[in-house]
């Protein structure tokens, strides 16, 4: 097997691998230094290796780089729809803890690098452990495999539908972030219109003073009450959104 094939088929494998890491939730994560990613790639590609196989492919060098772009894209589309779930939690928290009255309460995100409301930074940190229990990033990793035997390096082609699959996707984070505020917010709203009629009712109650103890300490029960079914809630969302990547993908081909 000529030289150029099997640093092709290395390479091109790679280059997938890498674009994956970008994104990927815990794994492509700020927090983990980069020359960990660097060594994990590398491990990566060198078990994908074998099961890819050597690929013949043109050895001019503009293709070869027009190919690895495109296989550097491929992964960065799998981890960004697999990172997609992880900021519903973060934008449910947002929305709850603006209804509890933490807006003004915020925490430094290191994958961020930013100021983060203290809700959605526990929402997220929530979604991520229950990622890493449930092992999804093995989930991934097994999409990643399965995804070079139906799209081999250099078939994929920029197309319409995987644009608006991702959009689509995209737009799946406010709803998905919606549904796992509903519990919280539907409780402190009712909290809302329930200290309005007594407002209307008696005005010489305090309703400004002790409405948001009241949404406060409900929002949180109601939380305490629900976390426990999160972790199937968020299982079936994860395999959702790996299935969402891997449909991009087939769209790609």
């Amino acid at each position: 097997m000529p030289l150029e094939q099997l640093i092709a088929a290395a390479t091109f494998t790679g280059a997938r691998v890498s674009g994956l890491m970008v994104f990927c939730p815990f794994l492509g994560s700020k927090t983990i230094p980069t020359q960990v990613k660097a060594a994990l790639t590398f491990v990566i590609t060198l078990l994908l290796y074998p099961l890819r196989g050597p690929v013949r492919l043109a050895a001019n060098p503009w293709s070869w780089a027009g190919i690895a772009l495109s296989e550097v894209l491929i992964g960065l589309l799998l981890g960004l729809a697999a990172n997609f779930l992880m900021e519903a939690p973060a934008l449910a928290g947002q929305v709850v803890g603006t209804q509890m009255g933490y807006s003004l309460a915020s925490l430094f995100d290191p994958q961020t690098q930013a100021d983060t409301p203290v809700l959605g930074e526990f929402h997220q940190m929530a979604a991520l452990l229950i990622f890493l229990r449930l092992d999804v990033h093995h989930w991934i990793l097994r999409a990643l495999t399965r995804s070079f035997s139906y799209l081999p390096p250099g078939e994929a082609t920029a197309a319409l539908p995987v644009v608006s699959g991702l959009l689509h996707a995209t737009g799946g984070i406010f709803l998905a972030g919606v549904q796992i505020a509903a519990p919280a917010l539907m409780a402190t709203l009712l909290a809302d219109l329930t200290l309005g009629f007594l407002g209307k009712a008696s005005p010489q109650m305090p309703v400004l003073f002790i409405g948001l103890a009241v949404k406060n300490l409900l929002g949180l029960a109601v939380m305490i009450t629900v976390i426990a079914y999160w972790p199937q809630s968020f299982g079936t969302r994860f395999a959702e959104s790996i299935a969402t990547g891997e449909k991009l993908l087939h769209l790609a081909h």
